[in-house]
């Protein structure tokens, strides 16, 4: 079997130094939201907290973000709603003059205008995500918890694209939305998105309280990402194996095809239709928690992921580039030889690593077998425990 090391192609490796320096850091600005989603991994309230980054230590933050080598992270500004804040232009203007590619993920209320995303592009942002986690009104607005929401949502996948920032498409997968991805995938088609982002739920938040996908279930679904890949660029979170099922798939190796595959593969077919052009596929990137990426919450406090509730640090007591290069949990996480389990023996462990925040979700260890992974590696005998 070729290794994983030899399929460039297949995966994207980071240009830098993951030990050094993250690819993406996301800064959640605010836990304030008018949206009461049922999957939100901040639990988010109406009000904004005190104790949030001032705009004096958010400036700090980013300049401390940019102090790391060229090419700078990618910062996304995150939530809650940032959009709450009303220091956020200044903040994406901050970034910017510090020479930081700025990205915004914000909740669809009628604070996102056609004024606001005009004056944030101004101002520097580049990108911005939208979350479509239904594919019609009646099962987006019940995700939201807020209705006409659905509606507000496909207007606002317009409104970013004329306002000249790259539109990418948030989707949270649970085991009573699956069905929905075919069509979800048509909507991102349609939209012109650049990106689809799609989110494998972690119990912790207000997620605990949904149904995640089968370990089996979810091997259907990452084959049929890497099918859907060839209409637009995919992005897993939490979940990547991803990236072992696109080596597994370029070295000839053919799809898993189980009754959810055979489903949603006959829903495309009914809903594209002839999809039209072909594209290559984007390769994943090895990014995972603590590997290239890192979370700031509301107050400062630093960690490995955003769906992984330990934290490593804070950027009031440190800068942030002291805190990703040798808090030791992040250390370990960038060492996949000392997994545990299977996920550790893997040949794939170097660009995939499991998902660190559900295997932390399922055991309380951060370094711990993911189970939400059905492949078994030929050196599971030898795996510790």
């Amino acid at each position: 079997m070729t290794t994983a090391a030899q399929q460039p192609i297949s995966v994207r490796r980071l240009r830098h130094d993951p030990n050094r320096q993250p690819f993406i850091v996301i800064w959640e600005v605010t836990r304030a939201c008018q949206l009461a989603c049922v999957h939100c991994r901040a639990s988010a309230i109406q009000h904004r907290d005190p104790l949030e980054l001032s705009t004096k230590q958010g400036g700090s933050l980013l300049a401390d973000i940019a102090s790391f080598p060229r090419p700078h992270p990618i910062v996304v500004l995150t939530g809650g709603d940032p959009l709450e804040r009303p220091d956020l232009i200044d903040l994406v203007s901050c970034g910017t003059e510090h020479g930081l590619s700025m990205a915004l993920s914000p909740s669809v209320t009628p604070r996102l205008t056609r004024e606001a995303l005009g004056e944030l592009t101004d101002a520097g942002i580049k990108a911005v995500s939208i979350s479509v986690d239904g594919a019609s009104a009646a099962t987006h607005d019940a995700f939201r918890q807020v209705p006409g929401v659905f509606d507000a949502t496909m207007r606002a996948l317009t409104d970013v694209r004329d306002a000249g920032a790259r539109l990418q498409i948030n989707t949270t997968v649970t085991a009573d939305t699956i069905d929905e991805l075919p069509r979800i995938l048509a909507i991102a088609l349609a939209a012109r998105a650049s990106l689809w982002s799609v989110f494998f739920l972690v119990p912790t938040g207000r997620g605990t309280r949904l149904r995640p996908l089968s370990p089996t279930d979810e091997e259907d679904v990452l084959h049929w990402l890497y099918d859907a890949a060839q209409y637009i660029a995919i992005k897993t979170t939490e979940a990547p194996q991803y990236r072992r099922i696109a080596i597994q798939r370029a070295q000839g190796a053919p799809p898993v095809i189980g009754e959810l595959g055979s489903r949603l593969r006959a829903l495309t077919a009914e809903i594209l239709g002839d999809p039209g052009t072909i594209r290559p596929r984007r390769p994943p990137i090895d990014v995972n928690s603590g590997r290239g990426f890192v979370f700031i919450d509301h107050r400062g406090t630093v960690y490995p992921s955003g769906f992984m509730p330990v934290a490593v640090g804070s950027v009031h007591q440190q800068p942030l580039t002291d805190i990703y290069r040798d808090a030791p949990l992040l250390r370990q996480l960038r060492t996949p030889a000392e997994f545990h389990g299977k996920c550790g023996v893997c040949e794939f462990r170097d660009v995939c690593g499991g998902s660190r925040s559900r295997a932390y979700a399922a055991s309380g260890d951060a370094l711990g077998e993911d189970p939400s992974c059905v492949y078994v590696p030929p050196r599971t005998t030898d795996a510790p425990r």
